[in-house]
């Protein structure tokens, strides 16, 4: 993830301090959605000097950069995916694991519903129970 955005351009006016290293560290590939707090939690056992308020700023200006996708798909928190790329999200409302849905997902507006937009994107959201919880559901 750092040479991706150092390759981007980035990084300017972004310190590269051992805190903010280890939170990109931690992002690079991850495909669990981690929230601010469980990114923090793994993060400062490395770095015991680490603070919530250096992961919370760091990932506004990764959001705020592009290299970091802000999620409100979780009620209780925000969520953060490193992979930018164009995909959707299948989200256990149980658990709350989110799984990513590659590519693009065909979809056509009815007509007049979007005659005044613009339209530069989109995010499905697809809800239900991982494996997992359907298997404790049937326990109970």
């Amino acid at each position: 993830m750092l040479k991706k955005l150092q390759q981007k351009g980035m990084f300017s006016g972004f310190k590269r301090t051992p805190q903010r290293l280890s939170i990109l560290e931690h992002l690079d590939g991850n495909t669990s959605h981690p929230s601010a707090d469980e990114i923090y939690r793994v993060v400062a056992r490395k770095n015991p000097s680490m603070s919530f308020a250096t992961v919370y700023n760091t990932l506004n200006t990764l959001v705020q950069t592009g290299a970091v996708r802000e999620l409100t798909i979780d009620p209780d928190r925000k969520r953060y995916d490193p992979d930018t790329s164009a995909h959707h999200h299948l989200i256990c409302l149980e658990c709350k694991k989110v799984a990513d849905i590659p590519g693009d997902i065909p979809l056509e507006i009815p007509r007049g519903v979007a005659k005044d937009f613009v339209i530069l994107g989109n995010h499905i959201e697809f809800y239900g129970l991982c494996a997992t919880c359907k298997k404790l559901k049937r326990k109970k």
